[in-house]
C-alpha cells in the first residue's frame, strides 16, 4: 500500500480518520478534569493501523520489524540501567551490531554469496527477499540506543510507545528517517490544533500532486528511453530520459516526504524536513544539505563526526560515510560506485574551495548530479555501460525523433516540474506577505492564503484522482531501499 494509491486515500485513510477521533473522545473521558488529554486510545489506534499498513504488503516481515522493536526495548533498557561508562558502551555496540547484522542478512546477504561465487567460493544463496522499508526502521533503531546512550532523552520504559516510534506508518517505509530525541516528547505528549490539521492536509496534497502529477508522469518519458529503447538510444534521448528521472526522483521521494510530514502533523508529530530545493543548489555540497537531509544528518551525526569529522582523517571519513551511504541505498555496486563518486567530487570540491575559494556554481553541480542520477539508476553496469556511451555521444546518434517528442508534446510538463524545483512558494508568500505592508498576520494575508490553499489543494486532489484511475506506474522509487 503506498500514500498515492485509491484504496489507501479512500479507505484506510477515512476509517484511521474515524477511529482517531473517536480514540481521542475515549482519552478525553479517561482524563481528569484540568489535566492534559491522554493519548492511550489514540497511540493504539496508530499502532494497529501502522502494522495493518505494513502487513499490507509484507505480512510475514512484519513481525521481523516487531521483533527489532523488542530487542531494542530490551538494549534501551540495558544501556539506561548501567551506571558504568563500559557496561553501557557495551549494550550500545552489542545492540547497534545486531541491528546492523539484521540489516546485512536481509539486505546484503544474497549479494555476498553472489559476489563470493566469481572467485569459486560457492555459498547457498539465502533467496532472502528484502522487507519494505527495512533501511529506514532499523536506522531510527540505531537512532534510538544512540540517544539513550547519550541522553539525548529518556529511554522509552513503555513498549507500546516504542513500537509506535518505530511503526508509524507515515515514515516506516520510504522516510524521513525520524530520530528519536526529535519526537520522544511527543509520543505521549502531543496536541493537535485546528491550524496543525490545516497544514498538515495541505501538505499532504502537495506532495500527493509532486507524487502523481508530476513523478509518475516523468517516470513514463525515463523509462522509454533508459529500459525500454537502450540499445537504440540517440544522445538526445539518453539527455531525454536522464533529465526525467533526475525530476522523478525528487518528486516522487519529496513528495512522499511531503505526504509523511502532512499526517504526522496531522496527528500532532513534527517531522523533520527532507528537502529544501536541492536543485537550486550552488555545489554538490550545497546539494547534499538540502537533499534527504534526515539521512545526511544520520551519517554526519553517528558516523562522521564519531570517526573524528573534519579534526582527524576527514579524506577517510568522507569516504567510510560515502561508501555507506551508497551501500545503504541498495545491495548493487552502482550504489557504491554511486556513493564513491560524491564522495571523490565533495573531496576535491573542499579541497578546491579551501585553497582557492572557487566554487562550482550551480550548472556544474547539477551536471555532476544527473550524471550520479545515471550511475544510480542503472543496477547492471552493461546497461550503465551503453548509456553512458550514448549520453556522451560515443557510437550513438546524436537526434531522435522520439525525443523531439517527448520534449515538445510534453512541454508545459516539463515547464511545470523545472519550475517547482525552485523555491516558488516561499517566494510568493514574501512578495504577498509585503504587499500587506510586512505583516503575515494581517487580515488580508490570512483570508487570501486560505482561499489560495483550498483553491490549490481542490485542483489537486481533483488532477491527481483522475490520474490514479487506472494507472500502472504508481510504486514510490525509496520503499526498495
Amino acid at each position: 500500500m503506498v500514500f498515492s494509491d485509491l484504496f489507501f486515500l479512500f479507505v484506510f485513510l477515512p476509517v484511521l480518520i474515524v477511529c482517531y477521533r473517536i480514540a481521542a473522545a475515549f482519552d478525553r473521558m479517561a482524563s481528569e478534569p484540568g489535566e492534559p488529554g491522554k493519548l492511550i486510545w489514540r497511540n493504539a489506534v496508530l499502532i494497529i493501523f501502522s502494522l495493518i499498513f505494513y502487513a499490507w504488503g509484507e505480512p510475514v516481515y512484519v513481525f521481523l520489524m516487531i521483533g527489532c522493536v523488542v530487542m531494542n526495548y530490551f538494549f534501551g533498557l540495558w544501556v539506561d540501567c548501567c551506571r558504568r561508562r563500559f557496561f553501557r558502551r557495551l549494550a550500545l555496540t552489542v545492540g547497534i551490531l545486531l541491528n546492523i547484522s539484521t540489516l546485512g542478512l536481509f539486505k546484503y546477504a544474497g549479494f555476498v554469496c553472489g559476489e563470493l561465487a566469481r572467485f569459486g567460493i560457492d555459498l547457498p544463496d539465502p533467496k532472502i527477499s528484502l522487507p519494505i522499508g527495512i533501511s529506514f526502521y532499523i536506522f531510527q533503531s540505531i537512532s534510538y540506543l544512540v540517544d539513550v546512550y547519550r541522553l539525548h532523552a529518556a529511554v522509552q520504559r513503555r513498549f507500546s510507545g516504542l513500537l509506535l516510534y518505530i511503526s508509524m506508518f507515515p515514515q516506516l517505509v520510504a522516510g524521513p528517517i525520524v530520530r528519536y530525541s526529535s519526537v520522544a516528547r511527543e509520543i505521549y505528549n502531543r496536541h493537535v490544533s485546528s491550524r496543525d490539521i490545516a497544514d498538515g492536509v495541505f501538505r499532504f496534497l502537495i506532495g500527493l500532486g509532486k507524487k502523481v502529477i508530476i513523478a509518475n508522469q516523468m517516470s513514463e518519458i525515463a523509462d522509454n528511453f533508459l529500459t525500454d529503447n537502450l540499445e537504440s538510444l540517440s544522445t538526445l534521448g539518453a539527455w531525454v530520459g536522464l533529465l526525467a528521472f533526475t525530476l522523478q526522483i525528487y518528486f516522487d521521494f519529496s513528495g512522499y516526504s511531503d505526504m509523511a510530514i502532512g499526517m504526522g502533523r496531522c496527528m500532532g508529530f513534527h517531522f523533520p524536513e527532507n528537502f529544501d530545493h536541492p536543485y537550486t543548489c550552488r555545489s554538490i555540497t550545497d546539494f547534499w544539505r538540502r537533499w534527504h537531509m534526515s539521512l545526511g544528518t544520520f551519517f554526519r551525526d553517528y558516523v562522521y563526526i564519531p570517526l573524528g569529522g573534519n579534526r582527524s582523517h576527514q579524506v577517510l571519513n568522507i569516504i567510510a560515510v560515502w561508501a555507506l551511504t551508497g551501500l545503504w541505498h541498495g545491495a548493487s555496486w552502482n550504489f557504491v560506485l554511486w556513493g564513491m563518486f560524491f564522495g571523490i567530487i565533495l573531496i576535491v570540491e573542499k579541497a578546491i574551495m579551501r585553497y582557492t575559494g572557487y566554487q562550482p556554481g550551480h550548472i556544474i553541480a547539477m551536471l555532476l548530479v544527473i550524471v550520479g542520477w545515471g550511475i544510480f539508476y542503472y543496477d547492471d553496469l552493461g546497461d550503465m555501460g551503453r548509456f553512458f556511451r550514448a549520453f556522451f555521444g560515443y557510437n550513438a546518434d546524436f537526434y531522435d525523433f522520439a525525443a523531439e517528442s517527448a520534449l515538445f508534446d510534453k512541454f508545459w510538463l516539463w515547464l511545470l516540474a523545472i519550475v517547482l524545483c525552485m523555491p516558488v512558494r516561499r517566494w510568493i508568500s514574501s512578495a504577498h506577505i509585503r504587499l500587506w505592508g510586512g505583516n503575515p498576520s494581517h487580515a488580508g494575508v490570512v483570508t487570501v492564503e486560505t482561499i489560495c490553499r483550498i483553491v490549490l489543494a481542490t485542483l489537486i486532489l481533483f488532477t491527481s484522482i483522475c490520474l490514479l484511475v487506472g494507472a500502472t506506474n504508481n510504486a514510490f522509487l525509496y520503499t526498495r531501499f
